[in-house]
């Protein structure tokens, strides 16, 4: 099994949420979260002075799945997220050990 962890604009939530639904993937946890990249935030005018912005709202979504439907939920995501702008977001992808229900205490795939 693998988490995907992605970082993606706010204004792509639904697009990604459908998408993934599309291929059959339910299981998501969204967070509001503020980050940069190599953007390294952006400057915005108001009244005449200039200000920076270094820290800019982005989504982060985190979903665990069986490592056949790894690359299906990739490409979902950026198909769907990209923009081609920089501050498109990130994917990062991990190993996961093992994952209990807790409701009825299944364990691995079978718990995802």
């Amino acid at each position: 099994m693998k988490e995907i962890v992605a970082i993606i604009r706010p204004n792509k939530l639904d697009e990604v949420k459908d998408a993934l639904e599309k291929i059959g993937c339910h299981g998501i946890t969204v967070t509001e979260v503020k980050g940069r990249g190599r953007q390294l935030g952006i400057t915005e005018s108001y009244r005449g002075s200039d200000y920076r912005i270094d820290l800019l709202p982005k989504t982060r979504l985190e979903i665990v799945v069986s490592d056949e439907d790894l690359e299906a939920v990739i490409k979902a995501i950026v198909e769907t997220a990209q923009t081609g702008d920089i501050g498109d977001g990130k994917i990062f992808i991990s190993s996961i050990e093992d994952v209990v229900r807790i409701r009825t205490g299944e364990r691995g795939e079978e718990a995802v």
